[in-house]
């Protein structure tokens, strides 16, 4: 039973199974969370008018019609039974947090640091761990700090901080554990609102009634400005969850400004909808959000040299590029994998034959040469004249003849 649980955990399994849970429940609070924002948009005045009432709104939905309520400050009493929403959030950090340390903080020299990084494994998940935390008191040191001084400040402060942590962490961790880092930072910083401030403020108002108190209206003001926050920090979250499957991003000499961009331009979508679910349409921002796009494809794509063959450059022999697969590359991508932690090639790409190397071309420039992404790390240590030996190969054309 023991060796069974080890093989578990040391395989793909926990992996997926904190993958999905984490899937899981964040989809339950970005819903939650979209919902309540698109709702506090739609309220209209109550009919009849009803003492501290602020709007009503109907809405219909699984054959079902729901007449919703919204109070200035809070009901007169409270209902036997209120629906607190809080865990959704709270399980989408812990499963988060524990997918970053099975991943990154356990696979440190694989996944968080490159083998040129100068500190060990243990310096890096510790340093980590402070970039999590600081990301927190410094975005609540500027809420507290900017009350009442224009939101628009405030975001332009928070997201100045949040492309400085990325320039940071590029330079401290790998390109791929930098954008990690970043999103885990505002994931943390989301479930921070509501542990700390949206559920107390909450709680003090249900305190107050209680007590026969007319909860401070500062309270729900509080809890909102942060909800509201969380609402545009969803988008840049959710692109960094994904992002580990797109090299052309984080593989940048400057990845942090191409996260800048792409953050920004979640955040425009964000707001289109904010605004359209006011009854405001801006379709310019998305147009404006899709030109980014197109902007940043142009300039993050990597693109393979033209062919040199004929040219007078020496042709590569592919021999040197098969020797060079085989010791940086075929650890991890072979039928049988040799690398500690790999069951399987990822994402099923072998080099195994001479073939595979050369359908594989393509992938073998942008991750390897172009975006230097590949190996993992570089924990198997390919040199800058490998990487260059692979660019000139597929340049003249990527031949299984050269010899």
């Amino acid at each position: 039973m023991e060796m069974i649980l080890v093989e578990i955990l040391g395989s793909d399994w926990l992996e997926l199974a904190l993958r999905w849970i984490h899937v899981i429940v964040g989809i339950a609070w970005i819903g939650s969370s979209f919902l309540f924002n698109w709702m506090d948009s739609q309220f209209e005045p109550a009919e009849p008018v009803r003492p501290g009432v602020a709007g009503e709104m109907w809405m219909v939905h699984g054959g079902g019609f729901y007449r919703v309520e919204k109070y200035l400050v809070a009901p007169e009493r409270l209902p036997r039974m209120l629906h607190w929403f809080k865990w959704e959030a709270y399980t989408t950090w812990i499963s988060g947090f524990s997918l970053l340390a099975v991943i990154y903080f356990l696979g440190a020299p694989v996944y968080l640091i490159d083998a040129a990084t100068p500190f060990a494994p243990p310096v890096a998940v510790l340093a980590a761990l402070a970039l999590l935390v600081s990301g927190w008191f410094v975005y609540d040191r500027l809420c507290r700090l900017l009350v009442g001084r224009g939101a628009p400040v405030l975001a332009a402060l928070v997201f100045a901080w949040t492309i400085l942590v990325a320039a940071v962490a590029d330079a401290l961790f790998s390109g791929r554990a930098a954008y990690v880092l970043v999103g885990a930072m505002l994931g943390t910083i989301m479930a921070a609102n509501v542990f700390r401030v949206i559920i107390p403020n909450q709680k003090l108002a249900v305190a107050a009634m209680l007590a026969g108190e007319r909860p401070e209206a500062r309270l729900g003001i509080e809890a909102k400005q942060r909800s509201l926050h969380n609402n545009y920090i969803t988008l840049p979250v959710l692109f960094v969850m994904i992002s580990n499957h797109y090299p052309a991003t984080f593989g940048q000499p400057y990845n942090w400004a191409i996260l800048a961009a792409l953050a920004a331009i979640g955040i425009g979508v964000r707001h289109f909808f904010n605004l359209r679910n006011r009854g405001r349409t801006a379709p310019w921002i998305l147009g404006a959000a899709a030109l980014a796009m197109v902007a940043l494809a142009v300039v993050a794509t990597p693109r393979a040299p033209e062919t040199e063959t004929g040219a007078g450059g020496e042709a590569v022999p592919f021999r040197s590029v098969a020797a060079i697969v085989k010791t940086r590359c075929a650890a991890c991508h072979s039928a049988k994998p040799r690398y500690p932690g790999f069951d399987a090639p990822p994402k099923g790409v072998v080099f195994d034959r001479a073939g595979d190397i050369r359908a594989q071309a393509a992938r073998i420039y942008a991750q390897a040469v172009a975006s230097e992404t590949m190996p993992l790390g570089n924990a198997t240590g390919m040199t800058a004249d490998e990487r260059a030996t692979l660019g000139r190969w597929i340049g003249q054309g990527a031949s299984l003849d050269a010899e």
